[in-house]
């Protein structure tokens, strides 16, 4: 294990850092839909790889981002313990004269077929190593908007077409530059059911994604624990590799925090607030409740846990 520093919380010491030193990652392709894909996995020392099992995280990406550009943020999550699937999904939607790389919640139940098969296959990298019965969500603007809606188990074009049911697998979420106006175009009540969900935004963000619609989500987030997390100086591109990668809608604003570290702060945030809701770990928690302002001079954060209490650090 590695860290990035310790911070003292009382009797005992958490380390924020990553968990794992190193991070393995193979190109797939996801037969059932066709989705090429990259997976991100921790190599587990030999001596506990029968007692560490990690969920499944998958990342839905920006719309017209190729998924590429998410492979810095993956690798850091990938690093406290998740297998992380980002899949590249193409479609057509002819009402917004758009083809391209867009995601849909459909892309879920294909996702966990596609793991649970992976689990199995004895020539697979990840073979034995996943917690099947954990599934977290993480997504960048549109497919941010895309796991909102899955949440709330709803099926909304153009974010979902035909059917869609929440799996029971899937138990907590974190989502970069987000919100349901850039996905479908109005606000909805997000029907958690206690599921629990981190709005990340960058303060710079230049898109429709600004720090009022992103607090209208949050206040829509219908059951805690919830929390939104404002880094300042990232702008709607603090999660990719580089900023206003191409292909994508520009944003007009240039961000002030460092590249490389906004998409740190991003994945160790995303990571310790799934690992907290999704494994339990106390150290997490109490380092995005209590401790993590005395580390991140660029936050501002807003969090209510499951017992309602909010709190407000700058």
């Amino acid at each position: 294990m590695v860290s990035d520093g310790e911070i003292s919380t009382g009797a005992t010491t958490f380390n924020p850092g990553p968990l794992f030193r190193l991070v393995n990652n193979y190109k797939t392709t996801i037969p059932t839909n066709g989705d090429s894909a990259d997976i991100y996995y921790p190599a587990i020392p030999s001596s506990n790889i029968n007692h560490i099992k990690t969920p499944i995280a998958l990342f839905l990406p920006g719309s017209r981002v190729d998924i590429s550009q998410y492979s810095q943020f993956a690798h850091i999550v990938a690093s406290y313990g998740f297998t992380v699937i980002v899949p590249e999904h193409i479609r057509s939607l002819p009402d917004f004269g758009f083809t391209g790389l867009i995601p849909e919640t459909s892309q879920i139940s294909h996702v966990i077929d596609f793991m649970l098969a992976e689990n199995s296959n004895p020539n697979s990298p990840i073979a034995g190593n996943l917690d099947l019965d954990k599934l977290v969500l993480l997504g960048h603007s549109f497919g941010g908007a895309v796991g909102l809606t899955a949440i709330d188990n709803s099926c909304i074009y153009p974010v979902c077409e035909g059917e869609f049911q929440r799996p029971q697998q899937l138990k907590a979420a974190a989502f970069f530059a987000t919100n349901t106006f850039v996905g479908i175009g109005k606000f909805i009540p997000i029907r958690n059911q206690g599921i629990p969900i981190a709005l990340i935004l960058g303060s710079q963000d230049g898109s429709s994604v600004t720090p009022q619609t992103t607090q209208t989500s949050y206040d829509l987030i219908q059951e805690p624990p919830k929390a939104l997390i404002t880094i300042e100086g990232a702008n709607h591109y603090g999660i990719t590799n580089i900023n206003n990668p191409p292909g994508a809608r520009p944003d007009p604003n240039i961000p002030t925090l460092a590249q490389e570290k906004s998409i740190e702060t991003i994945a160790r945030w995303s990571a310790l607030f799934l690992r907290a809701y999704t494994l339990g770990d106390r150290g997490a928690l109490d380092y995005i409740n209590n401790t993590s302002d005395r580390l991140d001079e660029n936050l501002r954060v807003l969090i209510q846990d499951d017992r309602g209490h909010g709190d407000t650090k700058t």
